[in-house]
């Protein structure tokens, strides 16, 4: 029988995450320790990594940049991302 979907703390994924940046046990062995997948972890450690430098920004929102777009171009979004993506029609 499947485990339900579990949906884990920030807090916890910060824990779980700066413990395989030590580099002190293998993922497998922190996999076992936290009760998470090692796929998982190398995720969130990846996640940790990615943005790390936005814990020091000054709270500023940033500009976006000036993109010139052509007038037969349509811009999609992904509501989970901060990339566009621009297409010429």
């Amino acid at each position: 029988m499947r485990r339900p979907r579990r949906n884990h703390s920030p807090a916890f994924k910060a824990k779980v995450a700066l413990a395989a940046l030590e580099g002190n046990a293998t993922l497998t062995e922190l996999a076992q320790r936290f009760d998470v997948h090692a796929n998982q972890i190398a995720e969130w450690r990846r996640q940790l990594v990615s943005r790390a430098a936005e814990t020091f920004t000054d709270g500023e929102p940033r500009e976006a940049p000036i993109v010139e777009e052509h007038p037969n171009s349509r811009t999609c979004e992904h509501p989970n991302s901060r990339t566009r993506l621009t297409v010429a029609v």
